[in-house]
């Protein structure tokens, strides 16, 4: 895997949920390598619901517990890259983190060592076949282009 030269390039951007909140994407850049390697068919999305502020978005501590599970999970995957982390949505009371994954068994062992140091939390998980990474395309189309 070390020849697959994963991008750590990322982006951030605003949308529109569907009533009207902000949503935060920030997704990964130039994954292009890694879909033409059909190595990572899986996506895997970790929900964590939270309650709002007034504009959706979580408290100042809900969001600093977030901030260093987001960066647990970036930092075992680029230490072992059994999913890549590419995409963030955060707002309208939850934050979705998209991940995709070589095997959901390893995946699933994984995911339960690099949460443990963590109190319990607020988290749901869903996985789908993904292939093609249709779901990572349509998160790069609200990426804002550099100017």
């Amino acid at each position: 895997m070390a020849n697959l030269n994963i991008s750590d390039e990322w982006w951030t951007a605003p949308a529109d949920s569907e009533n009207g909140n902000i949503i935060i994407v920030t997704g990964r850049r130039d994954m292009d390598n890694v879909i033409a390697s059909h190595k990572f068919c899986f996506r895997v999305e970790i929900t964590w619901t939270y309650s709002p502020d007034a504009h959706g978005m979580p408290s100042l501590a809900e969001s600093k517990l977030m901030e260093q599970v987001t960066d647990a999970l970036h930092d075992a995957f680029n230490a072992d890259p059994v999913a890549i982390l590419t995409g963030i949505y955060t707002g309208d009371g939850e934050r979705t983190l998209s991940l995709y994954a070589r095997s959901l068994h390893i995946f699933q062992r994984k995911i339960n060592d690099i949460l443990a140091p963590f109190p319990t939390l607020p988290l749901r998980f869903a996985a789908f076949e993904d292939p093609d990474w249709d779901e990572y395309r349509e998160m790069r189309e609200t990426e804002i282009p550099d100017e």
